[in-house]
């Protein structure tokens, strides 16, 4: 009877994870060409939907680099006005497929990852990108600069607004302070 219980623990365990690293809701589809060597280096936070894990920054970074073993290292940073003081996390990406498409999960916690799916690119000159997780629940744009301009901002709202997500919950990220 023990090992059943733990067998079901794990099992559990596994489809509460599993769910974690899906694809992109909403029939959206990952990018395909994708070169991680080009997306590698800084990104800026644009917009995001709120989410406890990011609440209550502002100035929000993100650092890919790829390492010798074919992860990511994912490092984020953002301001927290509350504690006057830089946050950040420090986590690694594995391609859940082939590493020319934009399929990726993430971990910041061990061995527990989530989905980090690349939804839409500038293929061209990688200067923006549409992020979503496995669900309506999480959903990122980003820049290379610290302003996306409006017409491409409001082109990848509207995709999100088509695959279901909340975009009027959006929240837009100041970008005043420089990391150190």
């Amino acid at each position: 009877m023990k090992q059943l219980s733990q067998y079901l623990l794990i099992a559990t365990a596994g489809l509460i994870l599993a769910g974690c690293t899906g694809g992109p809701p909403g029939g959206l589809t990952v990018v395909e060409n994708f070169d991680i060597t080009r997306y590698e280096g800084r990104w800026y936070e644009i917009a995001r939907l709120d989410h406890r894990f990011e609440r209550g920054l502002t100035d929000v970074t993100a650092d890919y680099t790829l390492q010798d073993d074919n992860t990511v290292r994912v490092v984020n940073r953002g301001y927290s006005a509350t504690e006057q003081d830089w946050d950040e996390a420090v986590g690694r990406a594995r391609f859940v497929g082939e590493q020319t498409v934009g399929a990726l999960k993430v971990s910041f916690f061990g061995p527990f990852y989530g989905a980090y799916n690349i939804v839409a690119l500038d293929q061209q000159s990688y200067e923006w990108a549409l992020i979503t997780g496995p669900n309506h629940n999480y959903l990122w744009i980003l820049a290379r600069e610290p302003v996306l301009d409006e017409a491409t901002r409001q082109r990848l709202i509207t995709m999100a607004a088509q695959a279901g997500f909340e975009t009027d919950n959006l929240m837009t990220v100041s970008h005043t302070r420089q990391p150190e």
